[in-house]
């Protein structure tokens, strides 16, 4: 089985083209779907983040308001460093659960999605890496559009990951996603047949 890699920047587009592996019959482990199970309402994930940051990130129905525990822990780098120490060990478990369940499918390759690949120091256990890129100026706007966040909460969260150019340098692929969705599945179209002939080839 090829176990590929995908990442990139916040908002270049990865969720994008992981929905384009997936509507092509590739098994995709979501690193951001395992992170809001890790704390979904009534698991010990969240009894660790309430814990560790208080009550008050809960919204009115006991479930974790995301959108304010990001706003103070992507102000303060300690804070997101002390988030991501209490939380990993929920996350990874739940992404081990479903890598192996994804390997037992019989698939010729595997897809994990995943925004830290490269921080985490995975990315050479996942082979070929394919990062996504944009350009600052559309990771910036859409950010901003997306989660609705001012400028500089936006480039807090940016700087809170490596720099796209350091990702790209990693990369086996690179898929620039600054124009239209239609062009970025044109180059995903490429990019999955090349990966297609190199799962036959391990496949052998």
């Amino acid at each position: 089985m090829l176990r590929i890699g995908l990442t990139g920047g916040i908002a270049c587009g990865k969720s994008l083209i992981a929905g384009f592996f997936r509507e092509s019959g590739v098994p995709v482990v979501d690193d951001d779907a395992a992170a809001r199970d890790a704390v979904a309402v009534g698991t010990p994930g969240l009894a660790a983040v309430v814990a560790e940051f208080g009550a008050e990130v809960l919204g009115p129905e006991g479930a974790l308001d995301r959108p304010k525990l990001g706003r103070i822990v992507f102000a303060d780098d300690r804070l997101r460093r002390r988030l991501m120490g209490v939380t990993f060990p929920f996350i990874g478990k739940l992404v081990l659960e479903r890598i192996a369940e994804a390997e037992s499918s019989g698939a010729p390759m595997v897809v994990y999605e995943s925004a830290l690949l490269v921080e985490n120091g995975q990315a050479d256990g996942w082979r070929p890496l394919v990062v996504v890129s944009t350009t600052r100026e559309v990771q910036l706007a859409r950010l901003c559009a997306r989660n609705g966040l001012s400028p500089e909460e936006a480039q807090n969260r940016i700087r809170s990951q490596f720099p796209l150019a350091e990702k790209v340098a990693l990369a086996d692929v690179v898929i620039e996603n600054a124009a239209s969705p239609a062009e970025a599945r044109r180059r995903f179209e490429e990019v999955f047949a090349e990966l297609s002939t190199a799962a036959r080839g391990v496949l052998v």
